[in-house]
């Protein structure tokens, strides 16, 4: 198993891996012809059996509590944890992984590779184009956050202790922010294109969030739109209280999200997501809302575990 190889080994391609394992067949053959015995030509054959693997592509964003890839908690986020687990139980494949912002990952998704995202939302548009896995997981819905000072402007579209994020999109005036590419749930996404463009503010860099929070901090964003678990992450990162900031749900979305494993819509992606949902109904399931409920706040974890047992207690085989 290759756990890390070099960007250029990535992006060389399963095709010319396996040009090379033909010329090695080639020259095998060969030096039979010219009486060298077969053990030189076996010793030459075997670098071609260890590459009849195909290799998968795993993406990898910067996405904490999901995947984190700098600071103290480096690679002690969900899937961090989770990954070599679901590595060790596919060894059919060699495995590798490629950091990668959201609208890269998406634009590899969406070529004829062998490539996976261990973390991304359904959305009717996507599933179009790439297979996905059985829920992998809940999470807790996206909101919107705002910095304390900008709540009086802000109260007007505040209803009980969520937002009206169509209404708030209405107003041109008031700029939200969001990560390019990245899908925030069907309801969430609908609006998202109904909006005035000039009231979004999309952010298409790998340290996308961080510098969100950061034009939201100069006040150039009214608001940001994104999962509280990883703001607060990021504010923390950038040196921004969470204290400073308040989660609101938005109106009319659902408590939770379910986050799936997809896959490039091949051949080679449909096989692996028929093995990756056996292995989720085993107990990939229970592995990853256990590894998600550590990073909630101890107040909400037990609700959360209950809920997540009884979604998935209740789905369709």
């Amino acid at each position: 198993m290759t756990w890390n190889r070099s960007r250029n080994c990535v992006q060389m391609g399963l095709s010319k891996l396996q040009g090379l394992s033909a010329i090695r067949r080639g020259a095998a053959q060969y030096l039979r012809v010219l009486g060298f015995g077969t053990t030189l030509a076996c010793l030459l054959a075997i670098p071609s059996a260890a590459q009849a693997k195909d290799t998968l592509i795993w993406l990898l964003r910067d996405l904490p509590p999901l995947t984190i890839v700098e600071g103290p908690q480096k690679n002690q986020g969900v899937i961090d944890r989770y990954l070599p687990q679901l590595i060790a139980s596919m060894p059919e494949y060699q495995h590798t992984t490629f950091q990668v912002n959201r609208a890269r990952g998406m634009q590899m998704l969406l070529e004829p590779s062998f490539t996976c995202d261990p973390s991304l939302l359904w959305s009717a548009e996507r599933a179009k184009r790439i297979v996905y896995s059985i829920a992998a997981y809940r999470v807790p819905g996206n909101g919107i956050v705002i910095r304390h000072a900008d709540r009086e402007a802000l109260a007007p579209f505040i209803i009980g202790n969520s937002i009206d994020l169509e209404r708030l999109l209405a107003h041109q005036d008031k700029k939200l922010g969001v990560v390019a590419e990245r899908s925030y749930g069907q309801v969430v996404d609908r609006l998202l294109q109904q909006a005035p463009s000039n009231s979004l503010a999309a952010h298409y860099g790998n340290d996308a969030l961080g510098s969100l929070l950061q034009m939201q901090r100069l006040g150039r964003l009214t608001a940001l739109l994104g999962y509280w678990s990883e703001i607060r992450y990021q504010a923390q990162q950038q040196g921004i209280s969470p204290d400073e900031l308040e989660f609101f749900p938005i109106r009319g979305t659902d408590k939770y999200q379910s986050t799936h494993i997809a896959c490039s819509d091949t051949e080679q992606g449909r096989q692996a997501i028929a093995h990756i949902n056996k292995i989720l109904r085993g107990s990939g399931q229970t592995r990853l809302v256990e590894f998600y409920a550590q990073w909630l706040d101890p107040k909400m974890r037990s609700e959360y575990l209950e809920d997540a047992k009884r979604f998935f207690q209740n789905e369709t085989p």
